[in-house]
């Protein structure tokens, strides 16, 4: 089966098109009561079907978050297995949040898993955690570049547990969140129109001046709406990279269903203050 298209070069076409809103798909059970739906596989099926069907002939990218199907076992996998079918069928690019994280033949096995072609959950790219080691990762990144598909790398994330780790200090004075940095820039060199493997840095996170986020890949930035940041913070955290920045909003956008003409609406409101807030720089 022959790869796609790297996924770096679908990701800026799709960005450029359609803009960079990233929205994620999290069946949280609160959100299923709100759009009055039981916390149940037929609620979780109608709300998925709804956000596939408002949104990924619009947005750039869609996010379906893993452990929100896994808790409902085999029928809520082959839910997801049908959202990520039909997501990009419409012709959204599905990143798979699943920040899978292992070694050895364990980690290859979660990258068969989302990056193999021919997997029923093959998706465009996959969210990962490298914190057993970067070196960890490196089943993903070779599937990932024979399929065409990339990772996200979890490296300054928004939630304020991450710090301990990822501002822990190595040896030679630079901290582990820089590093995870550093690596993604190397395995991204050479590559346009933009590299395959990116980083999670989270929007809320203020001024990250003195990090060097010029990795030459997509920087997703989750923490939009519901955790406080704006689309107008946007410049001011990520600078010089903004082009390469795909901003997430999840509840933000997901709280206006079950209405799919709500949900298209909070999805362009996004969108535009994203692209007022990215003319800007």
């Amino acid at each position: 089966m022959s790869p796609l298209e790297p996924f770096g070069a679908r990701l800026r076409r799709a960005m450029d098109e359609r803009g960079p809103l990233c929205v994620g798909i999290d069946p949280h059970a609160s959100l299923l009561t709100e759009w009055g739906l039981n916390d149940d596989v037929a609620g979780l099926e109608r709300f998925s079907r709804t956000v596939v069907e408002a949104l990924a002939g619009r947005v750039a990218v869609l996010k379906p978050q893993s452990a929100f199907f896994e808790r409902f076992g085999s029928r809520g996998i082959a839910v997801l297995e049908k959202s990520v079918e039909e997501a990009r069928a419409a012709g959204a690019l599905v990143v798979m949040d699943a920040k899978r994280g292992d070694i050895g033949s364990t980690m290859a096995a979660y990258a068969e898993s989302f990056l193999r072609k021919d997997s029923p959950l093959f998706s465009d790219a996959l969210t990962v955690s490298p914190y057993l080691g970067y070196g960890s990762l490196a089943p993903a990144i070779d599937l990932a570049r024979e399929s065409g598909a990339g990772l996200f790398v979890l490296a300054l994330t928004s939630n304020p547990e991450g710090g301990e780790v990822q501002h822990a200090v190595r040896a030679d004075g630079r901290n582990i969140g820089a590093t995870m940095l550093a690596h993604l820039a190397a395995e991204n060199a050479g590559e346009t129109p933009l590299g395959s493997f990116g980083a999670v840095v989270g929007a809320t996170l203020g001024d990250l001046s003195s990090y060097d986020l010029a990795v030459n890949g997509p920087i997703l930035a989750p923490g939009i709406g519901a955790q406080g940041a704006t689309p107008a913070d946007l410049p001011g955290v990520f600078g010089p990279v903004l082009r390469n920045v795909v901003p997430n909003v999840s509840r933000g956008v997901l709280r206006h269903g079950p209405d799919a003409g709500a949900l298209q609406e909070a999805s362009d409101r996004f969108a535009e203050e994203i692209r007022v807030a990215f003319a800007t720089v």
